[in-house]
Protein backbone atom coordinates (compact mmCIF):
# COMPACT_ATOMS: atom_id res chain seq x y z
CA UNK A 1 0.00 0.00 0.00
CA UNK A 2 2.85 2.41 -0.90
CA UNK A 3 1.66 5.89 -2.02
CA UNK A 4 3.49 7.24 -5.43
CA UNK A 5 3.80 10.62 -4.86
CA UNK A 6 2.90 12.43 -8.34
CA UNK A 7 3.08 16.01 -7.27
CA UNK A 8 3.03 17.92 -4.23
CA UNK A 9 3.35 21.58 -2.93
CA UNK A 10 2.18 23.19 0.45
CA UNK A 11 -1.90 23.19 -0.59
CA UNK A 12 -1.75 20.50 -3.08
CA UNK A 13 -0.71 16.68 -3.67
CA UNK A 14 -1.35 14.13 -6.01
CA UNK A 15 -0.67 10.34 -4.78
CA UNK A 16 -1.37 7.15 -7.12
CA UNK A 17 -1.82 3.51 -5.55
CA UNK A 18 -0.68 1.02 -7.68
CA UNK A 19 -0.43 -2.00 -5.79
CA UNK A 20 -3.96 -2.55 -4.34
CA UNK A 21 -4.87 -5.40 -6.10
CA UNK A 22 -3.52 -8.71 -5.89
CA UNK A 23 -4.52 -12.27 -7.14
CA UNK A 24 -6.87 -12.64 -10.53
CA UNK A 25 -7.53 -9.36 -11.13
CA UNK A 26 -6.12 -6.92 -13.27
CA UNK A 27 -4.10 -4.28 -12.03
CA UNK A 28 -5.01 -0.78 -11.28
CA UNK A 29 -3.96 2.51 -10.10
CA UNK A 30 -6.56 5.00 -8.15
CA UNK A 31 -5.18 8.23 -7.89
CA UNK A 32 -6.24 11.11 -5.16
CA UNK A 33 -6.29 14.73 -5.56
CA UNK A 34 -5.75 16.33 -1.61
CA UNK A 35 -6.48 19.81 -1.66
CA UNK A 36 -5.78 21.95 2.04
CA UNK A 37 -8.34 19.21 3.38
CA UNK A 38 -10.39 17.95 0.64
CA UNK A 39 -10.06 15.28 -1.57
CA UNK A 40 -11.18 13.73 -4.66
CA UNK A 41 -10.11 9.51 -5.35
CA UNK A 42 -10.40 8.72 -8.87
CA UNK A 43 -11.65 4.86 -10.04
CA UNK A 44 -11.46 3.32 -6.82
CA UNK A 45 -12.37 -0.28 -8.06
CA UNK A 46 -14.17 -2.90 -6.05
CA UNK A 47 -14.05 -5.15 -3.70
CA UNK A 48 -10.61 -6.00 -4.67
CA UNK A 49 -9.07 -2.84 -3.77
CA UNK A 50 -11.73 -1.12 -1.16
CA UNK A 51 -10.28 -2.17 2.18
CA UNK A 52 -6.34 -1.85 1.29
CA UNK A 53 -7.07 1.61 -0.37
CA UNK A 54 -9.65 2.85 2.16
CA UNK A 55 -6.49 2.27 5.03
CA UNK A 56 -3.93 3.71 2.20
CA UNK A 57 -6.21 7.36 1.78
CA UNK A 58 -6.40 7.59 5.95
CA UNK A 59 -2.85 7.72 6.29
CA UNK A 60 -3.78 11.19 4.44
CA UNK A 61 -7.05 12.01 4.95
CA UNK A 62 -10.04 10.58 6.98
CA UNK A 63 -12.30 8.50 4.92
CA UNK A 64 -15.22 10.13 6.15
CA UNK A 65 -14.01 13.74 4.69
CA UNK A 66 -13.46 12.45 1.08
CA UNK A 67 -15.86 15.07 -0.60
CA UNK A 68 -15.96 12.96 -4.03
CA UNK A 69 -15.79 9.53 -5.57
CA UNK A 70 -14.76 10.06 -9.28
CA UNK A 71 -15.82 7.65 -11.81
CA UNK A 72 -14.45 7.63 -15.44
CA UNK A 73 -17.47 5.01 -16.22
CA UNK A 74 -19.75 2.03 -15.22
CA UNK A 75 -17.60 -0.77 -15.20
CA UNK A 76 -16.84 -3.05 -12.05
CA UNK A 77 -13.23 -2.09 -11.71
CA UNK A 78 -14.21 1.16 -11.26
CA UNK A 79 -16.66 2.06 -9.10
CA UNK A 80 -18.31 -1.68 -7.85
CA UNK A 81 -17.50 -0.55 -4.17
CA UNK A 82 -19.44 2.36 -4.63
CA UNK A 83 -21.84 0.46 -1.66
CA UNK A 84 -19.42 1.18 0.57
CA UNK A 85 -17.85 4.61 -0.47
CA UNK A 86 -21.94 5.67 0.55
CA UNK A 87 -21.37 3.60 3.85
CA UNK A 88 -18.38 4.89 4.97
CA UNK A 89 -18.10 8.39 3.70
CA UNK A 90 -19.83 11.44 2.68
CA UNK A 91 -18.32 11.41 -0.32
CA UNK A 92 -20.64 12.78 -3.70
CA UNK A 93 -20.29 10.24 -6.45
CA UNK A 94 -19.64 11.62 -9.60
CA UNK A 95 -20.84 10.02 -13.39
CA UNK A 96 -21.35 10.59 -16.76
CA UNK A 97 -25.18 11.37 -16.83
CA UNK A 98 -25.51 7.77 -18.99
CA UNK A 99 -25.04 5.59 -16.01
CA UNK A 100 -26.14 7.70 -13.38
CA UNK A 101 -29.51 5.52 -13.55
CA UNK A 102 -27.69 2.83 -13.32
CA UNK A 103 -25.05 2.94 -11.10
CA UNK A 104 -27.67 2.81 -7.91
CA UNK A 105 -28.13 -1.39 -9.23
CA UNK A 106 -24.69 -1.68 -7.49
CA UNK A 107 -26.32 -0.42 -3.97
CA UNK A 108 -28.31 -2.56 -2.04
CA UNK A 109 -32.05 -1.79 -1.42
CA UNK A 110 -31.61 -1.70 2.17
CA UNK A 111 -28.83 1.27 1.41
CA UNK A 112 -31.59 3.09 -0.76
CA UNK A 113 -31.13 6.19 1.55
CA UNK A 114 -27.67 6.31 1.67
CA UNK A 115 -27.53 7.30 -1.93
CA UNK A 116 -29.85 9.55 -2.02
CA UNK A 117 -28.89 13.01 -2.99
CA UNK A 118 -24.63 12.21 -3.28
CA UNK A 119 -25.04 11.05 -6.76
CA UNK A 120 -23.87 14.10 -9.06
CA UNK A 121 -24.20 13.60 -13.27
CA UNK A 122 -21.89 15.00 -15.50
CA UNK A 123 -23.67 16.13 -18.91
CA UNK A 124 -22.37 15.35 -21.96
CA UNK A 125 -19.38 18.38 -22.24
CA UNK A 126 -18.23 17.81 -19.28
CA UNK A 127 -18.19 19.70 -16.10
CA UNK A 128 -15.95 21.59 -13.46
CA UNK A 129 -16.14 20.10 -10.44
CA UNK A 130 -15.23 22.54 -7.39
CA UNK A 131 -12.52 21.09 -4.85
CA UNK A 132 -11.21 23.61 -2.17
CA UNK A 133 -9.87 26.41 -4.01
CA UNK A 134 -9.52 24.65 -7.57
CA UNK A 135 -11.49 22.60 -9.38
CA UNK A 136 -11.27 19.00 -11.09
CA UNK A 137 -12.21 19.22 -14.87
CA UNK A 138 -13.95 16.37 -16.13
CA UNK A 139 -13.28 16.08 -19.56
CA UNK A 140 -15.23 14.39 -22.11
CA UNK A 141 -14.01 10.42 -23.70
CA UNK A 142 -17.50 9.19 -25.12
CA UNK A 143 -16.97 5.92 -26.83
CA UNK A 144 -13.02 4.68 -24.96
CA UNK A 145 -14.26 3.19 -24.49
CA UNK A 146 -17.67 3.21 -22.88
CA UNK A 147 -20.22 5.45 -24.29
CA UNK A 148 -20.69 8.14 -21.41
CA UNK A 149 -17.07 8.02 -20.49
CA UNK A 150 -15.17 11.29 -19.32
CA UNK A 151 -10.91 11.80 -18.02
CA UNK A 152 -10.24 14.06 -14.99
CA UNK A 153 -7.80 16.71 -15.43
CA UNK A 154 -6.09 18.70 -12.55
CA UNK A 155 -4.87 22.10 -13.05
CA UNK A 156 -2.36 22.37 -10.59
CA UNK A 157 -0.42 19.95 -11.16
CA UNK A 158 -1.51 19.52 -14.58
CA UNK A 159 -2.02 15.28 -14.27
CA UNK A 160 -4.40 13.76 -16.68
CA UNK A 161 -6.34 10.82 -15.53
CA UNK A 162 -7.34 8.80 -18.44
CA UNK A 163 -8.96 5.97 -17.20
CA UNK A 164 -8.38 3.44 -20.23
CA UNK A 165 -6.78 5.27 -22.68
CA UNK A 166 -3.52 4.55 -22.25
CA UNK A 167 -3.69 1.90 -20.15
CA UNK A 168 -1.21 -1.36 -20.54
CA UNK A 169 -0.54 -4.43 -19.22
CA UNK A 170 2.97 -4.82 -17.42
CA UNK A 171 5.04 -7.33 -15.21
CA UNK A 172 5.84 -5.37 -12.49
CA UNK A 173 6.33 -1.54 -11.77
CA UNK A 174 3.70 -0.18 -13.23
CA UNK A 175 3.96 3.37 -10.90
CA UNK A 176 7.39 3.99 -12.90
CA UNK A 177 6.95 6.13 -16.42
CA UNK A 178 7.57 4.86 -19.87
CA UNK A 179 11.07 5.11 -20.68
CA UNK A 180 10.93 3.27 -24.14
CA UNK A 181 7.50 3.92 -26.06
CA UNK A 182 8.52 2.03 -28.98
CA UNK A 183 8.67 -1.26 -26.59
CA UNK A 184 5.59 -0.09 -24.96
CA UNK A 185 3.40 -0.05 -27.63
CA UNK A 186 2.82 -4.30 -27.16
CA UNK A 187 1.96 -3.96 -23.91
CA UNK A 188 -1.25 -1.54 -24.65
CA UNK A 189 -2.26 -2.44 -28.45
CA UNK A 190 -3.79 -5.47 -28.36
CA UNK A 191 -5.99 -3.48 -25.53
CA UNK A 192 -6.76 -0.30 -27.50
CA UNK A 193 -7.83 -2.39 -30.91
CA UNK A 194 -10.23 -3.86 -29.16
CA UNK A 195 -11.45 -1.36 -26.24
CA UNK A 196 -11.66 1.65 -27.78
CA UNK A 197 -14.63 2.01 -30.54
CA UNK A 198 -13.16 3.88 -33.69
CA UNK A 199 -10.22 5.93 -35.08
CA UNK A 200 -12.32 8.92 -35.26
CA UNK A 201 -13.08 8.83 -31.14
CA UNK A 202 -9.32 8.77 -30.72
CA UNK A 203 -8.33 11.54 -33.50
CA UNK A 204 -11.05 14.17 -31.33
CA UNK A 205 -10.01 13.09 -27.86
CA UNK A 206 -6.33 14.16 -29.15
CA UNK A 207 -7.21 17.11 -30.35
CA UNK A 208 -8.53 18.01 -27.23
CA UNK A 209 -5.46 16.85 -25.25
CA UNK A 210 -3.40 18.65 -27.56
CA UNK A 211 -5.14 22.04 -26.30
CA UNK A 212 -4.68 21.12 -22.38
CA UNK A 213 -1.73 21.84 -20.14
CA UNK A 214 -0.69 18.28 -19.85
CA UNK A 215 2.71 17.48 -18.00
CA UNK A 216 1.53 13.86 -16.98
CA UNK A 217 -1.15 11.26 -18.16
CA UNK A 218 -2.40 8.88 -15.74
CA UNK A 219 -4.32 5.52 -16.80
CA UNK A 220 -6.07 3.57 -14.97
CA UNK A 221 -4.16 0.40 -15.80
CA UNK A 222 -0.07 0.76 -16.75
CA UNK A 223 2.65 2.68 -16.62
CA UNK A 224 1.86 6.83 -16.44
CA UNK A 225 3.58 8.72 -19.59
CA UNK A 226 5.42 11.71 -18.72
CA UNK A 227 6.63 14.79 -19.70
CA UNK A 228 6.36 16.71 -23.27
CA UNK A 229 7.95 14.42 -25.29
CA UNK A 230 6.62 10.77 -23.78
CA UNK A 231 2.74 12.32 -23.89
CA UNK A 232 3.62 13.48 -27.60
CA UNK A 233 4.68 10.01 -28.23
CA UNK A 234 1.52 8.49 -26.93
CA UNK A 235 -0.97 11.08 -28.58
CA UNK A 236 0.51 10.72 -31.88
CA UNK A 237 0.12 6.53 -31.90
CA UNK A 238 -3.52 6.95 -30.39
CA UNK A 239 -3.93 9.31 -32.99
CA UNK A 240 -3.30 7.50 -35.60
CA UNK A 241 -4.83 3.77 -34.14
CA UNK A 242 -6.94 2.02 -35.87
CA UNK A 243 -9.32 0.30 -33.87
CA UNK A 244 -12.96 -1.08 -32.75
CA UNK A 245 -15.58 -0.62 -35.67
CA UNK A 246 -12.38 0.60 -37.78
CA UNK A 247 -11.42 -3.56 -37.70
CA UNK A 248 -14.85 -4.99 -38.43
CA UNK A 249 -16.12 -7.10 -41.31
CA UNK A 250 -18.66 -9.50 -42.13
CA UNK A 251 -16.54 -12.48 -40.48
CA UNK A 252 -17.23 -11.03 -37.35
CA UNK A 253 -20.99 -11.32 -37.55
CA UNK A 254 -20.64 -15.16 -39.21
CA UNK A 255 -23.27 -17.74 -37.35
CA UNK A 256 -20.70 -19.72 -34.76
Amino acid sequence: MRANILYQDDEHMVLTFSDLVTGEGIQSNQMIVIQEGHSAIFDPGGDLTYMPLSMAVAKYVKVKDVDYILASHQDPDIISSLDKWLMYSEAKIVISRLWERFVPHLVPGYMKEKAEGRMISIPDAGMDIPLAHSVIKAVPAHFLHSVGNFHFYDPVSRILFTGDVGASLVDDAPERPVQDFKRHIPKMEGFHRRYMVSNKACRLWVQMVRQMEVDMIVPQHGRPFVGEAMIGRFLDWFEELECGVDLLSADDYALP
